[in-house]
This record gives C-alpha cells, structure tokens and sequence, in this order.
C-alpha cells in the first residue's frame, strides 16, 4: 500500500519552493527595469473603436508592461494588452498602422 505521507511531503516541498521563488522575486523588486513612458488618454483602434489608456502595469510573472486600458463604447471593464502590442502596428491594405493612435484633445 502507498504511503499516505508521499503527497504531503510533496506538497511541503513545492510550497518551500514556491516561497523561495517568492522571496528571491521580492529582494530584485528594487532591480526591476522602469516601465515605459505610456501617455494616458484616448486612443483609436485601428478598427475604429475608442479606448481609454488608464496605465501601464508589469505582469506578475513575466514583467512584461502592459497597458491597462478600457473601451469607451461599453462597460466592459479594464483590459490589458502588452505595451509592445498596445503600440505597434498592423499591415492594412499593404501599409503599415498603428494599432492604437492617440487621439487630439478637444
């Protein structure tokens, strides 16, 4: 018959591990690369939604910025999207566009 033991061990240690990570991840909080300069405010989708920029965040695990944004035409919630796709560009008829232009001020 198993021991009863092996998957309580096995959890401890996984759980050790885990808090192991946890703390070499909160000693490098102070070497993290700064995030980039994300201006707030609206911006146009390429497909003609507007959106609202709330900010940027890093992901927990990764440490990939991300924009966190919202669409103005519902209430949808806030949604992120990597900041390198938040700002890049789509191919449209064979040019190349922003996926996400800011809009003028007014």
């Amino acid at each position: 018959m198993p021991s009863r033991r092996l998957p309580i061990m096995q959890a401890r240690l996984t759980n050790a591990r885990m808090q192991e990570r946890t703390a070499d991840a909160m000693s490098t909080d102070t070497d993290l690369i700064p995030l980039p300069a994300t201006p707030p405010g609206r911006y146009r989708h390429y497909k003609g939604g507007d959106y609202e920029v709330i900010g940027v965040a890093r992901h927990s695990e990764t440490q990939e910025p991300l924009v966190v944004y919202r669409p103005l035409y519902d209430d949808s919630g806030w949604w992120v999207r990597p900041h390198a796709m938040f700002f890049g560009t789509v191919e449209i008829d064979g040019r190349s566009v922003p996926r996400f232009a800011p809009m003028a001020a007014g």
